[in-house]
């Protein structure tokens, strides 16, 4: 089945690479128009030239998703271009690893403000259009170590859990309204930091993972489509495991 998004306007954060450019790719494909995100100019860059190799109609911007002033202009940028997001994906996100005991405040703080707070403040931004229109879809990706944990990521970990406590206390408050808020947990994902871990560092995860594989970031793009379309008009506060078994709830 086709699945139809002309007529809507995607952000997507963090789409110069990863999942983000997967998700980006798949929603514009699909007749979404994108505003993809990244926090440099060679980000910006990046996705440019994927939407126009991919034949998707949209646009680039600079945004750094932990600063409140650059999530300020962006607003400012799309209310002066006429841009209503009904669609929101917030992917953009950072790691900081350290065992706790030796973990610096600034490794907590800059982990907790670009993975947690940056929903926040980008929500705020797209959902009063939403709720004007009566229609949006937010997507929060999380993780699976929300669910599991994982040492030396006390601090990644607080901040994926602390989205799914987010996103089901959102789509309670916005339902009445015809917006939908989930969250897709993906576990390991081929990307260009699993690709740096060793073979037998990986031998090992793959132990972990009933499906003896890591997964695709096409495979979340896939689940984050499923999410914004009509196919999920009933769905919300769900949070969407993606991991190959690796932890069932």
């Amino acid at each position: 089945m086709n699945i139809d998004l002309h007529g809507r306007t995607a952000l997507v954060t963090g789409a110069s690479r990863g999942i983000g450019k997967a998700i980006a790719g798949r929603l514009g494909k699909s007749g979404a128009y994108i505003i993809g995100t990244a926090t440099s100019e060679t980000g910006r860059n990046q996705i440019d030239t994927a939407f126009k190799g991919g034949g998707i109609n949209g646009r680039a911007l600079v945004l750094d998703v932990a600063d409140v002033e650059s999530v300020a202009a962006l607003e400012e940028t799309l209310k002066g271009e006429n841009l209503k997001p009904d669609i929101l994906v917030n992917n953009a996100g950072i790691t900081r690893d350290n065992l706790l005991i030796r973990m610096k405040d600034d490794e907590w703080n800059q982990v907790i403000n670009a993975d947690l707070n940056s929903i926040y403040h980008l929500c705020k931004v797209c959902l009063r259009g939403m709720i004007k229109s009566r229609y949006g879809r937010i997507v929060n990706i999380t993780s699976v170590v929300a669910l599991s944990g994982n040492a030396g990521q006390t601090n990644y970990a607080a901040a994926k859990a602390g989205i799914i406590g987010f996103t089901k206390s959102l789509a309670q408050e916005v339902a009445g309204r015809n917006i939908t808020v989930n969250a897709v947990a993906p576990g390991f994902i081929i990307s260009d930091m699993t690709r740096d871990i060793s073979g037998q560092q990986k031998e090992a995860l793959l132990a972990q993972i009933p499906m003896g594989r890591m997964g695709e970031t096409e495979e979340i793009a896939g689940v984050v489509l499923f999410l914004v379309s009509t196919l999920a008009d009933y769905v919300t506060g769900e949070t969407i495991n993606v991991n190959g078994g690796m932890y069932m709830v």
